[in-house]
């Protein structure tokens, strides 16, 4: 979801838009602090990159860590849709619908 968080916010993808944009998907909150979590774990995996932005003076100088999907990344995105896809297939208590 992380993942699909970032492609969706585009160039502006830092902790705050990222845990929006899961929010507003999931009518569920998410705290900050997972999300960053799992950043650095998609950083370290590979599948993430980050660049720091410029200071900011209504984040008292502090500048934004930005996140973009690597192609490795956007590959694991297109895998996991895959074989959901393939998980919910045939399913009779779903009729086998993606919607």
């Amino acid at each position: 979801m992380i993942l699909l968080a970032i492609l969706r916010v585009g160039e502006e993808a830092y902790g705050v838009p990222i845990s929006l944009e899961i929010e507003t998907a999931t009518g569920r909150p998410v705290t900050r602090a997972s999300v960053y979590t799992a950043l650095d774990r998609l950083q370290r995996m590979g599948l993430v990159t980050s660049a720091m932005g410029d200071p900011t003076a209504e984040r008292g100088g502090r500048a934004k860590r930005f996140f973009s999907v690597t192609a490795a990344g956007l590959k694991a995105v297109k895998e996991a849709q895959r074989a959901f896809a393939t998980m919910w297939k045939g399913l009779p208590q779903l009729k086998g619908n993606l919607t």
